[in-house]
């Protein structure tokens, strides 16, 4: 919401400057988002006359004007504005003028110069060079009963300042001059000049047939005949000075007017061309297949969702938001229907971006207008028309069906007090919500307000005691210490915080990406096997409908799109939260009945292995590679790792990932079917891990520093190809004998045979097809004393022992 502060004066003007004004409504819940002047700084421009334009001696596109500027005698000015002419008032810079920076920053000075051999004696200027406007096709012309000579800062009132507002949704009543003054007087005390409609005179009684088929729809509707104007006439000067300074360019005088009301008061209208209307207007909600092309060129189809104004042949306004084409005003219109209307905000709400815009008509709608001066904004609006327009009015056509009825709200002075805390009167409550215009009814300790019709807002008790402590002055209330005790929540040593696994995982060479947390509903689908995801109600995108139940869709995302643009090498993680249905869930203050939700690691890694290097050939990551990441994001926990299947996944290359034997998530390499669906020239390797258990992490607990020496024995045992390394690891763990004195098992080499040529017989003890041979180190260790081979020794046949009976293993000959 934009306006001049000067608009605001005329209705409230307290002793205020204006940073002073915008500072106190800011402190009232208006905002003023920016308060900037009309037009930059400029000095010794004034209202000049051209009394002689004649072409320049040595220029075909310069003129040489003389100009009276009020100075006594002419000054001879050159110009090359195409609109020089005799008798026009333009705004004109004497010698020594400062005129508004330029590109470079710095201020234009006005010096006397010659152009083109003859002398110019100042400057005439355009609404770009006083920084008023981007228009430079030629000299801003004055009106011709402008005083030559006088300062165009006081003609134009430069001095003045814009305010813009920031309005939350609950403030509709600020989104016009006069509620913003409405709100200006209750906060300063202000006296608050409401300006008298006075019905026009009517030359007719002829009316509209109007029928409202939908009272849901529209709860009051107000309308009027005015024939015989002439809409060929310009704007005044000063409408279309206020409606620039509000944000709003002129049309036409008609279309003018309607807006200019609309900012000063806040009620939309409409102005129909009446010979256009084909019988009746009927306000009822649309039918399916039904069509209308509105005033900014877009036909649209609406629907029964969808409120209209028809005629006895087709649709020709969107209810609230918009008029349509046929019906519009243009240079031969002579006769017209104003129209004026309460529509229910739920019945406009949502409509304008079904069909992609907005309008100042459905943005104050939508949010509630006043139903009580549909009247008085036609009256107001007639007067204006036949001041500018000419014309006759008709009779007032006014049916009220459905408005929304005054609740009365209760206020207790003692809990407004605790709301607000700070002591509080009744008399004080009651100044403040008088202050507002309400009418008020006391009772012992509480105050009954009936809302007025412009407040939408009031509804419970709470919203008066926010009137009362804004009307009080938030800046006035007491700073009060906390009573309760405050603790620093120390953290336990056996978990470390979020921030610190960000760290671990940025350290690993990944970058954080922080992404929706609802997702395409076939992500759900292909990547987590989720066929009932959470939906939203409202989503902000048809594609963004569902909650995500994994991380893994949102980081190949991250993937498809910086491989869109070239990127080489990707390393993304995500710490997030995620949705999934259980009904074991109770609803309390951080939980929904339903629905849990924990927080998850997720990371993604493509391309590279490393990043590119002189002294080497560079390798694709692969799974080992963020196998080892997990571990090291896991360390000093000792994770394992066993195979399993993830619908998102590659079923050979991936595996569950589990701390203590308790599956915590998923590691390995995308589903081939998902790599080809997203269009990835190779695949991304990806984790997912339970957050609660990455920042779990062991207290240490102190050891003594061994003081024998540890045995090493190395093994090589022949087992088949489908034992694998952990296999043969805990089989090792797991004898009894060894129990005590095994410390480590390290293995470090596996040998394969290679395969025998046609005819060839294998040596005796060759390891056979299908076969590999296992070399471990194993060490052992006593806290006694040094161990010696007789201890040793039957440890390690009880392994050998142990391997071939668990795994059908066989020293290597």
């Amino acid at each position: 919401m934009q306006f001049p502060e000067s608009w605001l004066r005329e209705f409230c003007n307290p002793p205020l400057d204006s940073a002073a004004l915008a500072e106190t409504l800011t402190m009232g819940g208006f905002e003023v988002e920016e308060r900037r002047p009309v037009a930059p700084p400029f000095t010794r421009i004034v209202v000049g006359e051209i009394k002689e334009a004649e072409q320049h001696p040595n220029a075909d596109r310069l003129r040489v004007c003389q100009v009276d500027a009020g100075q006594g005698a002419l000054l001879n000015i050159v110009c090359g504005a195409p609109n020089a002419r005799v008798g026009i008032k333009v705004p004109c810079a004497l010698v020594g003028a400062e005129l508004p920076p330029g590109e470079d920053g710095k201020p234009f000075l006005i010096k006397l110069g010659k152009l083109r051999g003859v002398e110019s004696q100042g400057m005439l200027c355009s609404a770009r060079e006083l920084g008023l406007n981007e228009d430079h096709g030629g000299l801003l012309e004055l009106d011709a009963d402008t005083p030559i000579g006088a300062d165009v800062r006081d003609v134009l009132k430069l001095d003045d300042a814009l305010l813009t507002l920031k309005l939350t949704p609950n403030l509709a009543h600020g989104l016009s001059v006069y509620g913003v003054a409405r709100e200006l007087a209750a906060l300063t005390g202000a006296p608050l000049k409401t300006p008298a409609i006075a019905p026009v005179v009517t030359s007719f009684a002829d009316v509209l047939p109007v029928k409202v088929e939908a009272p849901e729809l529209c709860g009051r509707f107000s309308g009027r005949i005015v024939r015989g104007v002439d809409t060929k006439v310009v704007t005044p000067a000063w409408m279309v000075e206020r409606l620039a300074r509000c944000g709003q360019r002129s049309v036409t005088p008609l279309v003018d007017i309607s807006n200019y009301v609309m900012f000063e008061y806040g009620q939309p209208s409409h102005i129909f061309d009446l010979d256009k209307i084909h019988g009746g207007l009927t306000v009822r909600w649309g039918k399916a297949g039904e069509q209308l092309k509105l005033l900014n060129g877009t036909t649209i189809t609406v629907d029964e969702k969808v409120g209209v104004i028809a005629d006895d042949r087709e649709v020709e306004s969107l209810a609230g938001i918009m008029g349509g084409d046929a019906t519009s005003v243009t240079d031969d219109t002579r006769n017209i229907y104003v129209e004026a209307a309460f529509w229910w905000p739920e019945a406009v709400q949502g409509r304008s971006r079904r069909f992609n815009f907005s309008t100042d008509a459905g943005h104050r709608y939508e949010r509630g207008v006043d139903p009580s001066r549909t009247v008085q904004i036609i009256e107001r609006i007639t007067q204006l028309i036949v001041e500018i327009c000419g014309g006759e009015a008709g009779r007032m056509d006014d049916q009220t069906l459905s408005v929304p009825e005054a609740v009365p709200v209760t206020l207790r002075v003692e809990r407004a007090a605790r709301v607000i805390g700070m002591p509080l009167t009744q008399a004080q409550c009651a100044d403040a919500l008088n202050r507002l215009g309400f009418a008020i009814t006391e009772g012992e300790g509480t105050l009954t307000v009936t809302p007025p019709p412009h407040r939408f807002d009031l509804l419970i008790e709470e919203d008066l005691i926010e009137e009362v402590a804004r009307l009080i002055g938030f800046n006035n209330l007491p700073t009060t210490a906390p009573l309760a005790p405050i603790t620093a929540r120390v953290r336990p040593e056996a978990q470390r915080s979020r921030f610190a696994v960000r760290r671990s995982v940025a350290a690993l060479g990944y970058q954080e990406t922080i992404n929706f947390s609802f997702v395409e509903a076939h992500w759900e689908q292909d990547l987590a096997g989720n066929a009932n995801p959470i939906k939203l109600l409202n989503p902000i995108a048809s594609q963004m409908s569902v909650m995500r139940s994994s991380l893994l869709g949102s980081l190949l995302q991250v993937l498809k799109f910086n491989l869109d643009r070239k990127a080489p090498r990707v390393r993304v993680f995500e710490v997030g939260r995620v949705f999934m249905r259980d009904d074991s869930v109770a609803t309390t203050d951080s939980t929904v009945r339903g629905v849990n939700q924990p927080m998850r690691v997720a990371g993604l890694a493509w391309g590279d292995a490393d990043e590119s290097r002189w002294d080497g050939k560079p390798q694709r990551v692969d799974f080992y590679d963020v196998k080892g990441d997990v571990e090291a994001l896991l360390a000093p926990l000792v994770p394992s790792f066993e195979v399993a299947e993830h619908p998102a996944l590659h079923p050979g290359r991936s595996a569950r990932v589990l701390v203590g034997g308790k599956a915590i998530g998923f590691v390995g390499e995308l589903h081939p079917r998902w790599r080809q669906k997203w269009d990835f020239a190779q695949a991304p390797v990806l984790f997912e891990l339970d957050l609660d258990a990455v920042t779990a992490r062991p207290v240490p607990v102190a050891q003594p520093v061994p003081k024998h020496q540890a045995v090493e024995r190395d093994l090589a045992v022949v087992v088949a190809e489908a034992v694998t390394h952990d296999a043969l690891v805990q089989a090792i763990r797991a004898t009894t004998a060894a129990q005590g004195l095994l410390r480590d098992v390290t293995l470090f080499d596996i040998y394969r045979p290679q395969p025998l040529r046609d005819g060839a017989v294998a040596a005796p003890g060759a390891l056979a097809q299908g076969e590999k041979s296992m070399a471990v180190r194993l060490s052992f260790q006593s806290d006694n004393a040094t161990l010696t081979d007789e201890q040793v020794e039957p440890a390690v046949r009880a392994i050998v022992e142990q391997l071939d009976a668990k795994l059908g293993g066989r020293l290597r000959g």
